[in-house]
């Protein structure tokens, strides 16, 4: 078939590499090849990742850039505390996204139009992330604003290792994520509009220079509320249909997992959508428990069967989120 693939993200580039041994596929991506960026800091599992890479030959390893052991936490009015981490790293996330697609034909600075890519293709998959450029507009849409630097530092850096600041309510978090001895991304996404103020507010704490500043929203709507996933020509996948975990609002791995999906329905919409349902029926649940919190309408006591599908969720996948995974820190966020 011919396939147009719209958005050369994580979700986009990974498709691409899936796709083209066996379909004549084209990319697409609004930004200008030299200012194609990917937003947002470059944490992910890295046993996940291996497997996900391995598919389409690539090494993964090769792209890491730091391991983390400790992620550091702090939560208003707590002592700070941490959590044992087992694969959750750094890694070079735009040198990746160019190898997915080394070989393949991409177009940059363009965004078709629909009625153009429907003439030429036979399928045309929407991984435009936030905007959804090609599907319908949501009706339940649920997002936070997210805003980050790239810093280096001269001298001694704040942290060795992941650090995390939930805000309260559970409105969303400031992160500082390593990505070498001396550099760093940091950053923060917020409901109530924060993320800019928490982040001047820690760079002016410990300084450093800013090399890059990046910010766009980021999708929290889970699939449940991301209808329809297909629209005649059009099929959406990644954040375009909601696969970002809300409780940490990390979208790499949940993308390159909706990839497979399609890959292996491609070309029947209903058995993907189903899949797709399954798959992520959890995100509808924490998701739930993320909004109530949001909302000041959370009660551990009316909440607590939702809380420990999540705990257990959670902990079943301890290797898939590259951490330790405790009750008590659960509940920690939770009470914030």
């Amino acid at each position: 078939m011919k396939i147009a693939v719209c958005g050369m993200g994580v979700a986009g580039s990974y498709l691409m590499a899936r796709l083209k041994d066996d379909h004549e596929v084209v990319g697409f991506e609004r930004m200008e090849d030299k200012k194609h960026d990917s937003i947002c800091a470059w944490g992910t599992i890295k046993s996940t990742m291996i497997e996900l890479c391995d598919k389409v030959g690539i090494d993964f390893e090769k792209y890491v850039i730091h391991d983390g052991k400790t992620m550091n936490v702090d939560i208003h009015n707590q002592k700070r505390f941490q959590i044992g981490l087992h694969g959750l790293c750094t890694y070079n996330k735009m040198g990746l996204i160019k190898n997915f697609i080394k070989d393949c034909t991409v177009h940059y600075g363009v965004a078709p139009k629909l009625e153009d890519l429907e003439k030429e293709f036979d399928i045309i998959v929407d991984c435009t992330g936030f905007y959804r450029m090609y599907l319908p507009k949501l009706e339940q849409d649920f997002f936070v604003p997210t805003y980050e630097y790239k810093i280096e530092y001269k001298d001694k850096v704040p942290f060795d290792d992941f650090y995390i600041k939930p805000f309260p309510g559970m409105s969303g978090y400031f992160w500082y994520f390593p990505m070498s001895e001396k550099t760093a991304h940091v950053g923060a996404g917020d409901y109530h509009k924060q993320h800019i103020v928490e982040t001047d507010k820690f760079f002016k704490k410990y300084g450093g220079k800013i090399t890059k500043t990046v910010g766009r929203p980021l999708r929290l709507a889970t699939p449940n509320l991301c209808k329809p996933f297909y629209k005649g020509k059009v099929v959406g996948v990644g954040e375009s249909i909601g696969t970002v975990y809300p409780l940490l609002g990390e979208g790499i791995i949940p993308s390159m997992k909706c990839v497979d999906i399609f890959v292996k329905n491609l070309g029947d919409n209903e058995s993907y959508e189903k899949e797709v349902d399954e798959y992520f029926k959890i995100y509808g649940k924490v998701f739930n428990f993320i909004r109530k919190k949001i909302h000041k309408n959370f009660s551990i006591i009316k909440s607590l069967f939702e809380v420990l599908s999540i705990f257990r969720y959670m902990k079943k996948n301890e290797e898939r989120f590259g951490m330790e995974i405790h009750m008590r820190d659960l509940m920690k966020v939770a009470k914030a």
